[in-house]
């Protein structure tokens, strides 16, 4: 058996890179992977810009050396508000009400905040001193014209929509996203309206799946269950890999009379490259290749799906979908084990664990009671996996590794 380092080495090294590139509109491109850079075709900002409500005039025209609390007055020329600039210069020894926002007028190169100044008729009193540049946001000193935003790669979020609109990206070089054919297999599954009967269970892995993948970027197929008998398996994964691009089974993969998918993987000419990963829960985690089309088939305890969704699939499908290499690699974290001495045994061991804030900043790790890989109920509480490494035991206070679950 193969340690997850290596296993997942393994699987990356036979994923192709993205695939072909769409033009995606700004509002649908949220959470998919940049495919060019994207370049601004303005300034931001692209005026003089109060940061502030209050008045702007030339600093110059208050008294630099005013003792504390002077007063300079200063004629009201007009206002200037977001969208609706000053019309006209600025007479010397005049300043112009402004918002936040809004344009300074021409020739003005400082802001005085409304609590810095009051008003007299038609004059305005301005306590100094006054710096030239205070509360204003300088054109282009955020981003230039012609300047690159986004590399490509970049899995883009709510935040690089609102840069990609600011300059006028209305539709957005996406790679195309990966098809994800997700099925289950086993006799006893029922689908979710159904009421189980004797020594059955309802189906859940497929809706986990389908989610996780979604949430990765991927268009999501669902294939639903099949049942234990061969030639249903073979037809069902015929199907799943002409509609999809990649394809995602659980069950079925380990060694028992019933445990059906390798073999019918490899009798419609899927290359096995992979069978068994020393890591607890999911060890007979199997993987191949339909020519380019990757193959992953999970263990059906839901626990153990989790587990090769995160550590193994996910990273092969943010490869595919183009993203950044850092979503490629195994996503761990330090913190302190708040558990008892727990040891792991001949493979990795992933034990479910809530996070807490540490008063040293480092996360403390509460261990989640829990009965091993089929107990979802007791993982879905945990947001963490700690990782104890083949061979290893963690004792209470020790910093450990541990996989975020969100």
């Amino acid at each position: 058996m193969l340690p997850p380092k290596d296993a997942l080495a393994r699987i990356l090294a036979h994923i192709p890179g993205p695939g072909a590139i769409e033009e995606v509109p700004l509002a649908a491109a949220a959470g998919r992977s940049l495919a060019r850079p994207t370049v601004s075709d303005v300034d931001l900002p692209p005026f003089e810009k109060s940061m502030m409500d209050g008045y702007a005039l030339r600093a110059g025209d208050v008294p630099a050396g005013a003792g504390a609390g002077a007063e300079t007055p200063l004629h009201l020329a007009g206002e200037s508000r977001a969208g609706v600039p000053f019309a006209g210069p600025v007479p010397p020894g005049s300043c112009v009400e402004i918002y936040t926002g809004a344009a300074l007028p021409p020739g003005c190169d400082a802001v005085v905040m409304q609590e810095d100044a009051r008003r007299e008729g038609g004059d305005v009193l301005v306590r100094g001193p006054v710096e030239p540049g205070q509360h204003v946001s300088h054109r282009a000193e955020i981003l230039a014209r012609g300047r690159a935003v986004h590399a490509p790669r970049r899995r883009l979020s709510a935040a690089d929509i609102a840069v990609l609109a600011a300059i006028g990206c209305e539709r957005v070089p996406c790679f195309v996203r990966p098809r994800v054919s997700v099925l289950t297999t086993g006799d006893e599954l029922v689908p979710v309206r159904a009421t189980p009967g004797p020594g059955q269970i309802r189906e859940g892995n497929t809706y986990f799946l389908a989610a996780a993948c979604a949430a990765l970027g991927c268009e999501v197929i669902r294939a639903g269950i099949v049942p234990d008998e061969p030639r249903a398996l073979e037809e069902a994964f015929r199907a799943a890999l002409a509609a999809g691009d990649v394809l995602v089974t659980t069950g079925g993969v380990s060694v028992g009379k019933y445990d059906l998918v390798g073999a019918a993987l490899e009798k419609i000419g899927v290359a096995c490259l992979l069978h068994k990963v020393a890591v607890k829960p999911g060890k007979p985690i199997w993987f191949g290749m339909a020519g380019a089309r990757p193959v992953f088939g999970l263990p059906g305890n839901p626990v153990s799906t989790l587990l090769g969704l995160e550590v193994f699939v996910r990273p092969a499908l943010a490869r595919l979908a183009g993203a950044g290499v850092e979503e490629e690699r195994e996503r761990l974290g330090r913190g302190r084990w708040c558990g008892p001495p727990t040891r792991s045994g001949d493979r990795q061991h992933n034990v479910p664990a809530r996070r807490q804030e540490g008063e040293d900043g480092v996360a403390l790790l509460l261990p989640v009671p829990w009965r091993g890989s089929a107990d979802i109920v007791a993982v879905a509480e945990a947001d963490a996996l700690a990782v104890i490494e083949a061979g290893a035991e963690i004792r209470p206070g020790e910093i450990v590794c541990y996989r975020p679950l969100r």
